[in-house]
C-alpha cells in the first residue's frame, strides 16, 4: 500500500509539473533588451538563438531602455507619441520592468509632462533620465523610485546622454540647438554649454571617458569634443550623415550608423578615418556592443530587425528578425 500511495505522488508532482507552462529560460550569457516604440512593448530575446523569449506592455512611446546594475529591472522612460520638437502628448512616466517575472512591477512618476528619453545609471546606483520640456536631465533613486533632483542644461530638445566612467560629468546632445550640455553630476549644476552645428542627433563617450562624439545632422561629419576642455578637437569625415555611434570597448574603433543610407561606417579612432563601411537594416537607429566586445548590434526601427556584427572579422551575421519599431538597446546579465 506504501509503495502504490508513493507512487501516486510522485506521479502527480510530476503531472502537475510538466502542465505548468513553463517560461523559457534565458540563455547562459545574458539577454538582448529591446524597446519598441511601436507597438508600446519592450522585448526580451535570446540574442544566441535569435528567438523573442517575452513581450511586456509598456506606455505610449517607449523609446529608449537601461537595465539596472544587477540585471534585474529595466527601465523605459515614456517620451510620448511624437518625435523629438514636434507636436504630441508628453510623456511624465518611467515604467520599471522586472526580468526575471518579465512584468511590469512599477511605474515612476516624475511629477510633470517631461518628455523623458534617454536615461543612465550611474556608477553610485542613481537613475539619469533626459527631461526635454523641462531642458534639463532628472535625477531619480530607483529604490524609493522618487525624483531626487533636477540638473538645468540651459537648452531645449537634451534628448540623449551618457555618464563619464567615473560618474562625475554628464553630457546631453541638444537636438534643434545643436549643441552638447556639459554637467556636473555630484554638484548637480550645469558646467558648459558646447555649440556644434545646425542640429546634432544622439552622442556616445569613449571607454576612458576623455572624448565624447556627437553627430551634425546637416553634414557628413561627428564632433570630437575633448573633455577637459569641453570643446571640439577634431571632426570625423563621413561618406554619410550619422545618426548614433558607440565606441568598441577597446577604445580602438568607433561605430557610427547612418540612418538616411542604411550604413555602418567603422572609425579608427587613432587616425580618425573610416576603415569600412557596412549595409544595415532601414533607418537604424542605435549600437549596442555585448559585454566582451566581440558582438555589436543595430537596431533598425524601419525594418523590425536587429543587425549583428560579428567585432572580430568584421562580418555581418544573421539578423534578428523582430517588428518594426524596435528602437533603444540594452544588455541584461540574467541568472536563471
Amino acid at each position: 500500500m506504501f509503495v502504490r500511495l508513493s507512487f501516486v505522488l510522485v506521479f502527480m508532482v510530476l503531472t502537475s509539473a510538466l502542465l505548468r507552462v513553463a517560461k523559457p529560460a534565458p540563455p547562459a550569457g545574458g539577454l538582448l533588451v529591446v524597446a519598441n516604440q511601436k507597438e508600446h512593448t519592450l522585448l526580451l530575446v535570446d540574442p544566441d538563438n535569435r528567438r523573442e523569449l517575452a513581450k511586456i506592455s509598456v506606455g505610449v512611446n517607449g523609446h529608449e531602455v537601461i537595465v539596472s546594475n544587477d540585471g534585474r529591472f529595466a527601465y523605459v522612460p515614456i517620451y510620448g507619441n511624437s518625435g523629438v520638437g514636434r507636436p504630441g502628448t508628453d510623456g511624465s512616466t518611467i515604467d520599471v520592468i522586472d526580468l526575471r517575472e518579465r512584468k511590469l512591477a512599477a511605474t515612476i512618476d516624475l511629477g510633470k509632462p517631461l518628455r523623458p528619453h534617454r536615461a543612465e545609471f550611474a556608477p553610485d546606483g542613481l537613475l539619469y533620465v533626459t527631461a526635454e520640456l523641462a531642458n534639463a536631465v532628472d535625477v531619480v533613486d530607483p529604490g524609493t523610485r522618487k525624483v531626487l533632483a533636477e540638473i538645468p542644461t540651459g537648452t531645449p530638445q537634451s534628448h540623449m546622454l551618457v555618464l563619464s566612467p567615473d560618474g562625475q560629468r554628464g553630457y546631453t546632445a541638444n537636438v534643434s540647438a545643436g549643441s552638447v550640455s556639459v554637467l556636473d553630476l555630484a554638484k548637480r549644476k550645469l558646467i558648459s554649454t558646447i555649440p556644434v552645428a545646425k542640429s546634432v542627433q544622439r552622442i556616445s563617450i569613449s571607454p576612458d571617458g576623455r572624448r565624447i562624439f556627437t553627430h551634425d545632422q546637416d553634414a557628413p561629419r561627428i564632433a570630437v569634443i575633448g573633455a577637459t576642455t569641453n570643446k571640439i578637437s577634431d571632426w570625423i569625415a563621413l561618406p554619410d550623415v550619422a545618426y548614433a555611434s558607440e565606441p568598441t570597448p577597446d577604445g580602438r574603433w568607433l561605430l557610427a550608423a547612418s540612418m538616411a543610407a542604411n550604413h555602418l561606417h567603422v572609425v579608427d579612432l587613432q587616425t580618425l578615418k573610416v576603415a569600412r563601411s557596412l549595409d544595415i537594416p532601414e533607418r537604424s537607429s542605435e549600437i549596442l556592443i555585448r559585454p566582451g566586445g566581440e558582438i555589436a548590434y543595430v537596431s533598425g526601427t524601419g525594418a523590425g530587425k536587429i543587425a549583428v556584427l560579428d567585432l572580430r572579422s568584421w562580418k555581418m551575421q544573421p539578423p534578428i528578425d523582430l517588428t518594426p519599431g524596435v528602437d533603444g538597446l540594452a544588455w541584461a546579465s540574467i541568472k536563471p
